[in-house]
């Protein structure tokens, strides 16, 4: 091998180096920065019983009442722990509270609550946008629960924001630093690309 080839050859084992270190910085950045959100907020899934119209109506009544009833719950709560050792004793009754909104409809489905891990998809709400990844979940399922989803926040409450016209930084205050504030409403700028990397260094690592 000549000096020729043999410097150019150093040049790509330098930029091959270099790519490696910018991904593996990128990478701890996402992966650190979904696991500090998720360890923060409790995520709200509600699905419905089918995708008919009727039923998925429905499902925004059993969201509304369970929302309504976890929020008394969770009055005075300051962290996602706390959140969820205030609303585990009440599975049932948040359960009672979705069945019975359905009743009013006419609905005979049953309502079941739990707590669980789960993973979401990057979902963009009122005001703000969550990360995909894996997060703790107060689970609402309807019927059969075969139909489409409905994702958001039970703590802090930023799903009840903007009908409490709060903005999300008052909603969030004192459970999510300013920083993660400003990740999440896109304050800081280009949010869009960090929820990609995000998704794309949780692929790459669940493909490795």
């Amino acid at each position: 091998m000549n000096i020729t080839s043999s410097s150019k050859l150093r040049i790509w084992e330098a930029a091959l180096l270099l790519a490696f270190g910018i991904t593996l910085t990128v990478g701890v950045w996402a992966n650190a920065s979904e696991a500090a959100l998720a360890d923060r907020v409790l995520r709200l899934h509600v699905v419905a019983n089918s995708d008919s119209e009727g039923d998925q109506a429905r499902k925004l009544l059993v969201r509304d009442a369970v929302l309504s009833r976890a929020s008394q719950l969770l009055d005075g709560v300051q962290d996602r722990r706390g959140a969820e050792e205030a609303l585990a004793p009440h599975l049932e009754e948040l359960a009672q509270a979705g069945a019975e909104a359905l009743a009013r409809t006419g609905s005979r489905d049953q309502v079941s609550v739990a707590l669980a891990d789960q993973w979401f998809p990057t979902k963009e709400y009122d005001g703000f946008s969550l990360p995909a990844g894996q997060y703790r979940a107060l689970k609402v399922t309807i019927g059969a629960g075969e139909g489409r989803n409905w994702w958001c926040v039970v703590f802090p409450p930023l799903c009840l924001a903007s009908v409490a016209e709060e903005s999300v930084e008052t909603a969030a205050e004192g459970v999510l630093s300013q920083d993660q504030v400003a990740l999440i409403t896109g304050q800081d700028g280009g949010y869009v690309l960090k929820f990609r990397l995000i998704e794309w260094w949780q692929e790459l690592t669940g493909n490795i």
